[in-house]
This record gives structure tokens, sequence and C-alpha cells, in this order.
């Protein structure tokens, strides 16, 4: 790592320790340059924040905001090209222009890091119990290897891996995702630092795993009294673990300040555009959410004044003039008492936002629906119409996978039960929403049904058409009613292809001359809310939120009425995300769609859903009216996957109580006999010997809860969750 405005400093310096009154992390103006082939990237710009002791802090932002780029700076492993500025003081002591040879010293004895992804964090050709070890034994050269052994047991313990004495000879590629990052966290936590970064730690995750991970981070704070930097784009898991946030935009801090500041009083239109934006799993509400339209400015050449202003409703020309200091927000007084000092810091602690508005939207009280226009609401939801034949329906479908031996000689040695015996109807017009962890059989319902071919057992019905009946052009006329969004909306457009050829294809497939499909596209770009004059450009031209849009426009060209959407805007910024939602719920109204929506958000879920289906193992275990399964779930299952669901309200979240399952899914290859979420019930230790037995020998069905509602669990019972 080179700088020309960093003084090299001296190896022989010992390692900080903790000083009283002094931030266990201080960053002060620090600015961060890459150089690229299109000029030089200021990744970050001027950013100053400081945590002390014990304290959580958040930091959260759009996708190159600069928050990963602080982090990666205040570990020191950035290209050597990078250039660095500023300073980042660790218990007082400066960490720029320290050798990497000295860093070493500090990285995993003081400051310590959990990776977003963990399986490129840990070495696949070391055991999890060799990595543990080593970053045990390298702080203390002393520890004997009987000793660190124990201690690495005692870690994987702490952060609930079974069978510790077993999973420790285990390599990354045995271990399941969640599983993983409690690795990370281990290794994180083995020497007591006091600093712990997660960046992004659970985006990867079910939603089940996730609060056990960050049930975990709780765990390791109050075991090690560090000083933890939670990097996320969820606002929910900063509302639940965080006590004072900064917020990044375009390389810098735009607000900050206390938990219940930036979620209760926010003063930055981006701030309030972000927690606009969010679907809420604890409110039922057909209005539509906050759009952010545009995007993020480039950090090779940044417009004068606010970045903020090209996507700011209040932006005046005053706005793009000079850009604003990030100032301290006082009742009645909007002076400043020094932008650049750090946030958090024990002397000054208080309420900060770079906007001249902030002031103003403070004292007014302006919320989102002030502030940003929202679209007219489309209130169709919860009108699901019985009587009407179903467009899908699916009876006893299932689908099993060989599961196969050998490198030469192939013998089977067992069967993969991905879907087992699942019904399910959509009815025209109605959305259903489909959930559950991964490996649950979601995608493989999808490719059931998408197929078009005789199910392995059981009926698929399109349309009123049997699937198994049909040939080769029956095929191809139900698939013009029947289209998909898949879940990356680069990897499904061709990079090669402009966007008017990528929608053209189709219709030219299905018939339609080219002055017919030209006037088409053009009609299907305005009808997403792009510019049809950009049709000639190609895929890498547009955000990732237009590449959806245009996925969309595509599923729409031979005017389907029925659309499979997979996990659609689980890859979108949460800004992008509200604008796609909001499209698919006009076009809905507009087109009379039906939608088959699969989602690992179950806040997205509630939003947009008129029904929901649960899965577990191959199973639906719970169906009905979102707003009955969401208000009162009567599955174990339900009620565990949707009390981990991060709510953005700090208060809400400090007084919720968590239903947290352990271990991991079991292997389709495997099921456990009667009940399938009997391994992981957190209702079965409450039951007597007889129910368990029950839940062991005999498999629940679907049984009516009352209303549209049914659940498969022998003792079904109501539970709020929010």
């Amino acid at each position: 790592m080179t700088s020309s405005t960093v003084k090299k400093l001296s190896d022989s310096d010992p390692v900080p320790t903790a000083s009283a009154g002094i931030p266990a992390l201080e960053i002060t103006d620090l600015n961060v340059r890459f150089p690229s082939e299109d000029g030089v990237v200021h990744a970050v710009r001027g950013v100053s924040l400081s945590v002390n002791s014990g304290e959580v802090l958040g930091i959260v932002g759009e996708s190159g905001s600069g928050k990963s780029v602080t982090s990666m700076s205040v570990m020191g492993l950035h290209d050597a090209s990078a250039r660095l500025s500023g300073s980042i003081r660790l218990h007082g002591t400066e960490l720029l222009g320290r050798s990497d040879r000295w860093m070493s010293k500090v990285r995993g004895k003081k400051l310590a890091m959990v990776f977003q992804d963990p399986l490129s964090a840990l070495n696949p050709v070391f055991t999890i119990g060799d990595q543990i070890i080593e970053a045990l034994q390298i702080h203390d050269r002393k520890l004997s290897d009987s000793a660190a052994r124990e201690r690495a047991l005692e870690l994987l313990t702490a952060v609930g891996i079974p069978n510790p004495d077993v999973r420790i000879k285990n390599f990354p590629h045995e271990f399941s995702g969640g599983m993983r990052q409690r690795v990370m966290i281990a290794m994180a936590i083995a020497n007591n630092p006091d600093v712990i970064i997660a960046d992004e730690p659970t985006t990867a995750l079910d939603v089940t795993i996730q609060a056990q991970i960050l049930d975990l981070l709780r765990y390791a704070q109050r075991e090690t009294g560090a000083a933890v930097i939670i990097i996320t784009h969820d606002l929910g898991v900063v509302a639940g673990l965080a006590d004072k946030v900064a917020v990044m935009y375009a390389g810098r801090i735009v607000e900050s300040g206390t938990v219940e500041d930036i979620f209760y009083r926010p003063a930055m239109p981006y701030t309030i555009g972000l927690l606009g934006s969010l679907p809420r799993p604890d409110v039922d509400t057909d209005e539509p959410l906050a759009t952010v339209e545009g995007n993020p400015p480039s950090l090779l050449n940044l417009p004068g004044g606010c970045p903020f202003a090209p996507r700011c409703p209040l932006a005046g020309d005053e706005c793009r003039e000079a850009e604003p200091a990030l100032e301290r927000l006082a009742a009645g007084d909007a002076s400043s008492e020094g932008g650049s000092q750090a946030f958090g810091a024990p002397s000054r602690r208080g309420h900060r936002a770079a906007c001249i508005h902030a002031q103003d939207i403070l004292a007014n009280k302006r919320t989102y629906a002030d502030i940003y226009p929202l679209p007219e609401s489309v209130a169709h939801r919860r009108r699901r119409d019985e009587d009407a034949e179903p467009i899908l329906e699916l009876t006893e479908l299932t689908k099993t996978y060989p599961l196969m031996k050998g490198a030469v000689f192939k013998r089977r040695v067992g069967t993969v039960h991905a879907v087992n015996r699942i019904d399910l109807q959509i009815r025209p017009g109605e959305t259903l929403g489909l959930v559950g962890e991964s490996g649950c059989g979601k995608t493989t319902t999808l490719m059931s049904i998408l197929g078009l071919t005789a199910p392995e057992h059981g009926r698929v019905v399109v349309f009123g058409r049997d699937t198994a009946s049909l040939n080769r052009r029956g095929r191809k006329e139900v698939r013009k009613n029947l289209q998909v969004v898949f879940q990356d909306p680069m990897a499904s457009l061709d990079p090669r292809m402009p966007i008017s050829d990528i929608l053209t294809e189709p219709l030219i497939y299905n018939g339609y001359s080219k002055a017919q499909a030209k006037k088409r596209v053009g009609d299907l770009m305005e009808l997403v809310g792009l510019e049809p004059s950009h049709a000639n450009r190609y895929p890498r031209h547009f955000s990732g939120g237009q590449k959806q849009r245009i996925g969309i426009a595509r599923a729409l060209a031979l005017e389907p009425k029925l659309l499979v959407l997979d996990e659609p805007v689980s890859a979108l910024d949460v800004s992008i995300q509200a604008g796609v939602l909001n499209l698919l719920e006009r076009l809905q109204v507009e087109l009379g769609l039906s939608y088959l929506f699969v989602a690992h958000d179950l806040s997205v879920i509630r939003h947009i859903a008129d029904r929901v289906a649960v899965m577990y193992l191959g199973r639906i275990v719970e169906i009905g009216d979102v707003t009955s399964v969401y208000d009162h779930p009567r599955h174990p299952y339900t009620q565990a996957l949707l009390s981990a669901i991060p709510v953005p309200d700090p208060e809400k979240e400090r007084s919720r109580e968590r239903i947290l399952l352990h271990g991991d899914l079991p292997s389709p290859a495997n099921l456990p006999t009667g009940c399938p979420f009997r391994t992981r019930c957190p209702l079965r230790p409450s039951l007597s010997e007889a129910d368990q037995r029950r839940c062991d020998g005999e498999e629940p069905v679907l049984t009516a809860q009352g209303g549209d509602h049914d659940a498969a669990c022998h003792f079904a019972r109501s539970l709020q969750v929010f």
C-alpha cells in the first residue's frame, strides 16, 4: 500500500492497547483513491467516524457508496496501487503508513474482520481446525498444539457448531453457508480483539441462519467487550444491532447519529428515501414504496454541488453550487460545530447531516411521503375470486433425483426428494408468494412448472391444459402465456445483443413481422419505464434495476397471463428494488397478470403477495392469505421464519423475541420420519412424550385453520411475532 500523503511508520512500535477516554477506533478525514483505465476513482471522500469499546456502529448505503473500501482501509488490505490520506487510529495509535508486517501483528489480535463470503475467506485446502489453530498460535507462539486445539473446540462450541470434536477435522466445503460464517466469527473472536468489523455478514444467508449469525455477533460483542462495526445494506439488521449509524453516499458520510436519530428523525433526503423504500414485514398496507429515482454518481468525475442533487426531489440551484458539509443538527439551530469532527466521539455526540434542507426537514417533521412523489396506490390485493378457474394448478407434484456414487462405475445409493407431493393453485389476477430456506424445493417447483412436461408424479395444469398431454406445438402455445423473470438480470441478458434484439427475438419467433416487432419494442420500453430511444444500447449500459426492467419487458413481450418471478429483486439495492416492486404491482393491475413470486425476503412477499405458501424440505407446511399467515402464523417453522426477519424499527427490534432454529436443513436425501420439521422444531421440548412419538411417526397433513389458511402441524397454534 502506497500513498504520497502518508508517512511511513516504524515497525518497532508496540501493538496498541486500550486507554481510558480514547476511542477504540477513530477515523479522521479518510480519503481513498484507486487508479483505473478511465481515471482516478475517489472511492472514499473525507470520512470521519469513531467507535468506542462496547459500542456497535452500523454503516449503511447502496452498492458503491464506499462502505467496504472504508473497512478494508482499516484492516490495511488494499492493493499497493491505492492512495490513502487522513488518519486511522486504533486506541490512539496511527495505522496508516504501517507495513504489512506490522499490521499482521494487529490483524486478528486487535482488529478482526468477518467477511461477506466465508467460502472465499476460508482456505479450502486446510481443515477448519487448522485454520482456527493458526489464528491462535500466530499471535501466541507459546501456545501448545493441544491447548490451541482445546481453545478451537471451545470456540466452535460457543458459535454453535454441532459435534465440534468431529467437525474440527472437516474442510470448508463440508460446511453449509451458515456454518462457514459461524467459523469466521469463531476465528474473529479467537484472540479477544478490541475491534470487530463485520462486512455484510448475513447477505447471502437464509433469514433463519441470519438470525443465528446476528445473535452470535451480539454474543461476540458481549464476550469480548469489543467495538463492533457492522456494514450492511439491510436497515433492519442495523435497527436491531447498532447503537449509532453512519449513512454513506458517493464515498462520504451524509448522515450520522444514534440509531434512534436515523430511524425516527432522519434529516437527509437520501436516508428518508432508503427508509421509505423498505417493505415492512410487520405492516399490512397497499401503499406503494418510495423510490429514489436514478443511480449513484460515478466516483471518477463527481459533479459539483451535492452528489445526491440529481436524485433529490428537494434539490434547487443552491444544492448544485457547493457540496454541503456534514453539520451538527440542533432544534432551532442549524449551525455547524465542525463538519469534519468525527461523529460519535466522546466529547461531541450528535445528529449530523450533509444537506442544506436538513434543519427544515426536522423542524417540519417531513416524511418520505412529503418528499418523494409516490405512484398511485394499487389497492387490488386480498380480492381472490374463489369461483374463477385456476390458471395454474399443481396436484401431488413430486420430483426426485437419483443419488449416485462412483467415478467410473456409477451406482445409485439413494434418492433426493426435492419436491414431495405439493398442491398449489393460482387464480387470475392473484400473486402467490413461495418462500422457504435454500434447498427447500422452491426452484425445483418452478422448473417443473416451466418445463411443461409430464411430472414424475401428480399433475401440473396450466391454463386448463394438463402438461402430461401437451405435444411440442401445445407447449409453444402455452409458453406464450407463461413467462419467467430470473434472479440475475445480467446473466439472463445476452451481453452481445442490443436491447432491441433481446426484446425482438421472442416476437419474431412467434410470428411478428419486423415492423410489428419494432413498434412493440418501443411500447415495452415505455411500459416498464425506460426510454425507447435507448433500445439500441447493450445490457452493460444499464444499471441493475434497469436490466431487471428489461427482463420484465422481455417476459411481457408476448402478453402473457402468468409470470413466474424467481427472486426478481434480491440482487438489487433497496431503493432500486422499490421501483421494480411498484412496477410489478402497476403492471398486474393494468394487464391483469398473475404472479408466482419466489423470494427469500419475506418483507417483499408481504408487500406484493395476496397469498403465501411456506415450503420446508419439499413440502408445503403452511399456506393462506398473506395477512392471516403473517399476523397469525400457525406452523412453528413459519413462526421462526417471521420472527427472524429484521424490522427497521429499533424499539420493536429491542422488544421482540427471536425463535432461533438450531442446526441446518436436513438432507433431502435422508428425510426425517414423521414430521419433517421435528429435528429443529422449537415446540418439541414442550410436548409430552406421547405427542413427541406422534411427531416422530406420523407425518402431518395440511388442515384448515380457519378462513383461507392451512397448516401441516399436529399441534398448530397461533402466535404473534411482530
